[in-house]
This record gives structure tokens, sequence and C-alpha cells, in this order.
């Protein structure tokens, strides 16, 4: 039988808006000098929430988790339409709210409910001839995207005050959230785009399981060993 290391497995970091997903790793890296590390799903950089982060040998599973549904809460603003379809894009239109309630909001989020082929943004990290989509979106150049399709299992808003609706959506992965905001917006008539996004849940792992990653980072080696789940635990899950 295989002999595993107390560091090799996973730890749940709550990661925090501004550092990519990248960047969670290189910290935790070079923190507690572990050759390999990986995580299992990105997170754009302004959202927070669930980020499954793989050590040494546990990074063999890190394809299985990646696969896991998801589950996000977060904010829309309608009434703008930005190029990236977040806030961290510049505004490509403004339009008039409708009068909404959160009974129609949530009669056009049923709408999205089931099988439908996503179109992802251009600004996105998916690659055209090797290059990815974000860095021609910023030299001004648009390319045709392939269509993924994608399931929706629930999509609800939670609260409604114009302009800004309160979020939950259970997905596949691969799900861009930005692009449903984007959407909605566009059957709405009025442009919308997202605001804050929080990834609560990934498969059979929570957020509320998770450590915040400064509070990760503070942790002395054996101390980080106790918060690691284990590889064969992992892979029970996975």
């Amino acid at each position: 039988m295989q002999d595993f290391s107390a560091l090799d497995g996973a730890i749940l970091v709550d990661k925090p808006a501004g550092p990519t997903s990248h960047d969670v790793v290189d910290a935790i890296r070079r923190k507690f000098g572990i050759k390999k590390v990986g995580h299992c799903g990105t997170l754009d950089p302004n959202a927070t929430g669930l980020l499954i982060i793989v050590l040494g040998r546990g990074t063999k599973l890190s394809e299985r988790l990646m696969g896991d549904d998801k589950v996000y809460e977060g904010t829309i603003k309608f009434g703008e339409a930005t190029d990236s379809y977040d806030c961290d894009g510049e505004i490509t239109g403004s339009l008039p709210v409708p009068l909404l309630t959160l009974e129609q909001l949530n009669e056009e989020a049923a709408k999205f409910i089931g099988d439908q082929m996503q179109m992802p943004p251009m600004v996105s990290a998916i690659k055209k001839n090797g290059v990815p989509l974000y860095k021609l979106a910023r030299q001004g150049i648009e390319v045709e995207r392939e269509a993924r399709l994608i399931h929706i299992y629930n999509f609800r808003f939670t609260s409604y005050a114009e302009p800004l609706g309160q979020f939950r959506v259970a997905c596949t992965k691969g799900t861009y959230i930005r692009s449903i905001a984007h959407d909605l917006g566009q059957k709405l008539g009025c442009g919308a785009h997202l605001t804050t996004l929080r990834r609560s849940a990934s498969g059979k792992f929570d957020v509320a399981d998770a450590l915040p990653l400064d509070a990760i980072l503070k942790l002395s080696p054996a101390e980080l060993e106790k918060r690691v789940m284990p590889f064969l635990k992992l892979a029970a899950n996975a």
C-alpha cells in the first residue's frame, strides 16, 4: 500500500477578494515550502469563497474535484452592461431599469434552469490558438468563441432593491456566472453585470468548513497538517 505524508491531500480556503487563484497557490507553496500545490476551479480575482487547494499527491485528484457541481451567491446590478460582464470592465451601455419585483425577477431567472449552451465572455482565461481571450480583449480584438453546454440546477433571487439583486445559483463546472448576469440583463432590455460573487460550495465541500487565506498563512507547519484532508478521504469524496 502506498504511503502518504500528512501533506498529501487538500485544504479548504476561503479566498478573499483581490488575489488570483494562482496567487493563493503561490502564497501557500512559498509559506510552507510544498513543491506540488494546485487548485480545483478558478475564482476571478474579485470573487471570494471556497477554493479547494490540493497538496502533494493530492494534486492527482485535481481534475476529478474540478468537475464537481458548484454553488454561488452574489449580486447583479441592472441598468449597466460592461465588456467583461462584471464590475471590472468598461461600461458599454446604460439604460433605465424597468419596474421589477422580486417575483418577476425569479420568473425570468427560472427560464435559465436546465441545459443551455453558454457563450464564454471575451474577458476570460479560455485560450484561442494558445492565447488567453482576455489578452486579445485588452488589444480590442474580439474572436469567435464556441458555446459550451452547461446546466443550471437552480437560479433564484433572494432580495431586490433597484438596481441590485442578490441571488443564489447552483450549476455545473465551467459555468460563467457573469455571463448569466449579462444574458439576464439583455433579456430584460436594460443590461446588467455581476458586482459580487462568492462560491459557497463545490461538490461535497462547503465554504463553512474553509479557513480564510490570511489565517492559513499564519499556521505553523504542524497546524497546517491538522487542517489537511488526507488523500484517501479526499479520493473517497472525489
